[in-house]
């Protein structure tokens, strides 16, 4: 029962010291190179948290964040590396977008649903591809994912420029923006958060937590991801078809991913514009589901605290005089540490047995 105590503990305590620590690593590079890490923190914590609208834009960052988090949380479940988030993601906005101009005046609930529905299918679509060439042909879904990456945002230029009729772009290499029909954004979470861009984004966000919750907790596909994520050669035995476990994670696993970059394209900027690189909330996704364990109340939380750190450093230069690229180093220095959690668990559980063998001690000398 106490094993049983000290690993749940441990579950809880590894990521906050991961948090702890990369936040004590970012205030020693400051001091490295002058700057005050205490005004620069709480710059941070000023521009994040001061007004209603900044709290709104904390919710907006957070809402695709969750999605490409889900993504990679499922993937791995099932013993994959899903690297291929950011160019699921940009097909999901892609598609949503060019669907969304495209249905023009059509009432709300269907427009909306046919361009949410067009964004999942591209992401789905697009990592069923690492899936199948994985479960058929043995091949790395890391490699072949990352090569996606590329594929995606170049293909994605290509349309934009060339494909979409002309109708639908405001500029070379930008869309106009969708309808109100199509759009996530309402005038009462607009109203409530003072003019930020909050949508109903997060609020898909927090159900599929729960959704994904259910799904890997309590039904057969569920456990059947897991097992095949723990032993797919046990599973087979077992009568599961891991060739099928394998296509169906990375299907579901893409599918969030696309709506993470709906969310993205309806509701954050209402239009798609030429990406220079991969999207960000693809690897920063992966940080938030290895920062939260892959749980949904983990992933909702890193969510919020990745969403503080991004938002909140764009007012360090100008409150505190930091660099924005240090922000960017105290997020490394958190994954760095969750990388490294197997050493931070080392120690908590050196400092437990160390604790249990005094406690012997001492019930052997009163004995």
């Amino acid at each position: 029962m106490s094993n049983f105590k000290f690993s749940k503990m441990n579950g809880i305590l590894v990521p906050i010291l991961s948090v702890i620590m990369g936040f004590v690593l970012g205030a020693i590079i400051m001091l490295i190179f002058g700057y005050n890490p205490v005004q620069g923190y709480q710059a941070m914590l000023t521009t994040a948290f001061q007004s209603p609208k900044s709290i709104g834009e904390i919710f907006v960052t957070a809402g695709p964040l969750i999605f490409t988090a889900l993504g990679f949380s499922v993937a791995s479940a099932a013993g994959f590396f899903n690297i291929g988030l950011s160019g699921q993601a940009l097909a999901g906005w892609v598609a949503s977008i060019w669907v969304g101009l495209s249905m023009g005046d059509s009432p709300r609930l269907i427009a909306l649903t046919a361009a949410i529905l067009a964004g999942v299918i591209a992401g789905a679509l697009t990592a069923a591809i690492p899936g199948l060439l994985r479960a058929y042909f043995g091949t790395s879904e890391v490699i072949v994912t990352i090569m996606m990456n590329y594929i995606l945002l170049y293909t994605s230029t290509h349309i934009v420029n060339n494909v979409i009729p002309q109708k639908f772009i405001s500029t070379k290499g930008t869309t106009k923006l969708v309808g109100a029909n199509v759009s996530l954004r309402t005038e009462f979470l607009t109203s409530i958060s003072n003019g930020s861009r909050l949508n109903l984004g997060i609020i898909f966000a927090l159900i599929f937590l729960i959704l994904i919750w259910f799904l890997m907790k309590k039904t057969t596909l569920g456990y059947e991801i897991t097992a095949v994520g723990l032993n797919p050669f046990a599973s087979e035995y077992a009568g599961m078809s891991s060739k099928r476990i394998i296509v169906l994670s990375m299907v579901i696993s893409g599918a969030l991913a696309g709506m993470g970059g709906v969310v993205y394209g309806l509701g954050t900027f209402g239009n798609f514009f030429v990406q220079g690189n991969s999207l960000s909330i693809g690897f920063d996704g992966m940080a938030v589901s290895l920062l939260g364990g892959g749980s949904s109340i983990g992933i909702l939380l890193s969510a919020l605290l990745f969403s503080i750190l991004k938002l909140g450093g764009q007012g360090m230069p100008i409150l505190a005089g930091v660099p924005t690229e240090l922000v960017d180093v105290v997020i490394a220095s958190i994954i760095f540490f969750v990388g490294i959690s197997y050493l931070i668990k080392l120690i908590l559980t050196k400092l437990e047995t160390k604790k249990d063998t005094k406690a012997s001690k001492v019930e052997g000398g009163k004995a």
